[in-house]
């Protein structure tokens, strides 16, 4: 697989599925959930309620359209909250495994990933930078192209410097 950084939009990515930092409600909310939403307009919370009326619990993945994205697919994760005590990095691990293993199912070929946790749910930028590497470079996927969008470009060039 290959694996890239940009700094830019998620919502603006031009790949088959962009991956959503979701609450465990599924029901949109702040950061890249909200951005996806709003971008994606309601069809894509239409969605969410009807796949995942009980929302999704964390570390788990899930799909749905993704409306006026230009995506095929959103891929829903429900990264672990620091700030109310989720420490444990597994969970983080889990969000990207099984991302990967929704777009494979998908039979999606690029996606775009967050930081999962880097923003409100509190995870340093270090930790979630190289969470995301390690478990994109080291899980088995068909995912050709995964590319980390990072929202400033100190992130950007975090990532940038764990991929050399």
């Amino acid at each position: 697989m290959k694996l890239a950084v940009v700094r830019g939009d998620i919502t603006e990515q031009q790949v088959d599925a962009v991956v959503n930092a979701a609450n465990s409600r599924m029901r949109g909310g702040g950061g890249v959930d909200g951005a996806i939403h709003r971008a994606g307009g309601p069809t894509v919370l239409e969605d969410c309620v009807a796949r995942f009326p009980d929302g999704l619990v964390t570390g788990d993945a899930g799909w749905t359209t993704a409306g006026d994205l230009p995506a095929r697919w959103v891929i829903h994760t429900v990264g672990p909250d620091r700030r109310v005590g989720q420490r444990d990095r597994s969970l983080l691990t889990s969000c990207y495994r099984r991302c990967l293993q929704v777009a494979d199912d998908l039979g999606a070929r690029s996606v775009a990933f967050p930081l999962v946790g880097a923003g409100v749910y509190g995870w340093p930028a270090d930790v979630a930078a190289r969470t995301a590497v390690e478990t994109l470079r080291d899980t088995p996927s068909q995912v050709e192209e995964a590319l980390i969008v990072a929202f400033s470009e100190p992130l950007r060039a975090l990532v940038a410097a764990l991929l050399d």
